[in-house]
């Protein structure tokens, strides 16, 4: 009989592990700059408040999570190209990258882009901009 988590096992997590980590420090460091463009500009305050207000603010949230989701899959992609990619490791690289980023909402950081707390839509995104850059590795 096969072992259906075998192949769970064979999976380069570590590799998903810190391109999460790298990824959520990409994240942290852009939503510490864009709170000081909030604290510092009125300019950024106005421009970020028109986007997300109303309807263009949820999908802007569902939009900046297909983002870092892109975003995951290009540093795999740049730091580790002796990770085959299939469609495995980016199943596997969903809930590494939500891992870590839920794991940012813990400390008292800035949660002004990523939010999985008050923007549940997040979640979706998070996996459609996963599987749109990695599409190429689907069949593999």
């Amino acid at each position: 009989m096969r072992d259906p988590l075998g192949s769970l096992k064979l999976l380069p997590w570590s590799s998903l592990l810190q391109v999460s980590v790298l990824t959520t420090l990409i994240v942290i460091i852009v939503e510490l700059l864009v709170g000081l463009g909030l604290k510092y500009s009125s300019i950024v305050e106005a421009t970020l408040n028109f986007i997300y207000s109303g309807p263009t603010g949820v999908f802007m949230n569902f939009l900046v999570a297909a983002c870092v989701g892109v975003l995951a899959v290009y540093l795999l992609e740049r730091f580790y190209p002796q990770v085959r990619i299939n469609a495995g490791v980016l199943w596997a690289l969903i809930p590494c990258v939500a891992l870590v980023i839920a794991f940012k909402l813990l400390f008292p950081l800035p949660a002004i882009l990523m939010n999985f707390k008050q923007n549940p839509n997040q979640l979706m995104g998070l996996p459609i901009g996963i599987f749109w850059q990695g599409q190429r590795y689907w069949w593999r």
